[in-house]
């Protein structure tokens, strides 16, 4: 009996009602090479497998953690890749998730309780409020790009710095960031971004990331200048200070960092 079981199969219309994916998502899948069906019918349709099914599950684990699919075809389809250990991973990551959650659920019904009048909430509950829900708009915004950049242990622990800061930190931080903004507004008036305004601008930069990150390294530092460049959110963030204000910041920092080919 196990062995019917096994070796079940599945076309593309049963596996995806199985999986809760369209159709179209699992020929998509079969075109980029990250999913192949393990063979065609006589008439030419796509059969898939226990192995198959086993793979679409590690693939949509993946999904639902933001990685890209591009990535995920790197990782399940290396010969290093341990499917067990994948899922202990797995496992670990949705756990965390769940806690920021269930911690974001409980701040959002004690806010709701207080704006009706059941309780009344201390300003340190309502800045943890506050700061669950910024980290819920980052993830949203940002969470793919960077967790593929640096990694889901260090967005994780960021994201814990930013829970256990009180409300002087977190104004610091947010003074700093404004400040980044207006010497970086200057240092474009004299053009150069190895001038003393620029690289103070980078310095400002500097001081402000080491709120969020819990070690600071230059390589890190370059790299995140980069990223300003390449993705068009965090670019027009810093071109709303003048055209051109992400480029010259990334250059600034690359100097300051000791970066700069």
């Amino acid at each position: 009996m196990n062995r019917e079981v096994r070796n079940i199969e599945y076309t593309v219309h049963e596996l995806a009602k199985l999986a809760g994916v369209t159709s179209r998502t699992l020929r998509y899948y079969d075109e980029i090479g990250l999913l192949k069906p393990a063979r065609l019918s006589d008439a030419g349709y796509r059969l898939y497998g226990p192995r198959e099914v086993d793979l679409l599950q590690q693939i949509l684990f993946y999904r639902e953690l933001g990685v890209d699919l591009e990535t995920i075809k790197q990782i399940v389809h290396s010969p290093e890749f341990d499917e067990l250990e994948a899922l202990r991973q797995h496992r670990q990551q949705l756990l965390e998730k769940r806690r920021h959650l269930d911690a974001l659920i409980a701040s959002v019904e004690k806010t709701i309780i207080a704006k009706e009048g059941g309780i009344t909430m201390s300003d340190k509950e309502k800045f943890a409020a506050f700061k669950e829900r910024l980290i819920e708009e980052n993830e949203r915004k940002y969470g793919e790009e960077i967790r593929q950049k640096y990694g889901d242990e260090q967005v994780d622990r960021s994201n814990n710095r930013l829970r256990n800061m009180t409300k002087e930190q977190f104004d610091e931080a947010e003074r700093l960031g404004k400040e980044v903004l207006e010497v970086l507004k200057e240092a474009m008036q004299d053009g150069d971004p190895a001038g003393e305004k620029a690289q103070r601008a980078a310095d400002l930069h500097r001081q402000w990331l080491c709120f969020w990150w819990d070690h600071y390294s230059k390589e890190a530092h370059a790299g995140l200048a980069h990223m300003y460049v390449e993705d068009e959110r965090f670019k027009a963030h810093y071109d709303q200070v003048h055209p051109g204000a992400a480029e010259f910041l990334k250059e600034a920092i690359l100097i300051y960092t000791g970066m700069k080919k």
